[in-house]
């Protein structure tokens, strides 16, 4: 067993296919079969299933997939502890952000921490607040913008901002200034799958309002296509909201409510060095 054909069956699983794997790891795609082929042998089990639509993770492979991540990391963090223990922060650092997050927060974070750490490569990609933690806690990022209360990761607090009610433009609500809870009682409401559920179904409980969720959406551009298109009414994060909506406005909540998002880790004691020294950019730096 090599490294190099447990980097194939991550990539082969997170990629769903061969082909695509065969472009992130640069050899061809029979190559990758071959990889995987010999795996299997060596461990004599058959780690994926094929079938007309892809491929999927036997129960064999998805133990196999778990190791693969755990001694692959391992063995990345050698070479940049060893680094660190000279006072030189190298590597790879996978960051995974929301959407709303990159723009507004993230890309300024990373600016300040490229400069400072021009020797570690990062790769951001996006994902919504479950896909974030499932990527930090099975390994596949280092860091994360995930939104809290997070319990069983370490975060570093990086913004709060306003929750905004969205409304279709003709709705009676858009006349007034701010939009209350038990305003929204009887209207088709739009609830969201993301992280900032939990903080809506708790802000209507606790003011004793009953939401008629007639939708669910996971991001807010679907969210607010819905609205726009007269489907109902939904709360949102200010943060990232594009200026200008077609067919759709915003009110504030009265009274306020607040979502905090914070960059996490799964452990602090046990986090790549490049991880742990965005933490302590985000801790120096000024949003």
């Amino acid at each position: 067993m090599t490294l190099a054909q447990l980097r194939v069956l991550i990539a082969v699983a997170d990629q769903g296919g061969f082909t695509a794997a065969a472009e992130l790891v640069g050899m061809s795609q029979p190559a990758v079969s071959r990889a995987v082929a010999s795996l299997e042998r060596e461990l004599g089990a058959a780690l994926f299933v094929r079938h007309r639509d892809g491929i999927a993770l036997t129960e064999a492979g998805r133990r196999a997939l778990a190791r693969a991540r755990e001694t692959l990391r391992h063995f990345d963090l050698i070479r940049a502890d060893v680094a660190a223990a000279s006072g030189q922060i190298t590597g790879e650092l996978r960051l995974a952000s929301l959407p709303s997050a990159t723009g507004t927060l993230i890309a300024r974070l990373l600016r300040a921490f490229s400069d400072r750490y021009p020797q570690v490569k990062v790769r951001l990609f996006e994902g919504m607040d479950d896909d974030v933690r499932a990527w930090l806690l099975r390994g596949a990022a280092e860091a994360g913008v995930v939104t809290l209360p997070a319990p069983g990761l370490h975060t570093v607090h990086l913004s709060t901002h306003d929750m905004v009610c969205v409304l279709p433009a003709g709705d009676p609500l858009a006349a007034g200034t701010a939009v209350r809870l038990p305003d929204l009682t009887g209207r088709p409401f739009i609830l969201t799958t993301a992280g900032c559920r939990p903080l809506i179904m708790g802000a209507a409980l606790a003011a004793g309002v009953s939401l008629d969720v007639a939708f669910e959406a996971s991001g807010p551009a679907a969210i607010l296509e819905m609205v726009g298109a007269g489907l109902g009414v939904s709360i949102v994060p200010a943060l990232g909201l594009p200026a200008g909506l077609p067919g759709v406005v915003t009110r504030p909540m009265e009274p306020g409510m607040t979502r905090s998002l914070a960059l996490a880790v799964p452990s602090l004691e046990d986090c790549a060095p490049a991880a742990r020294a965005l933490l302590d950019e985000l801790s120096a730096f000024t949003l």
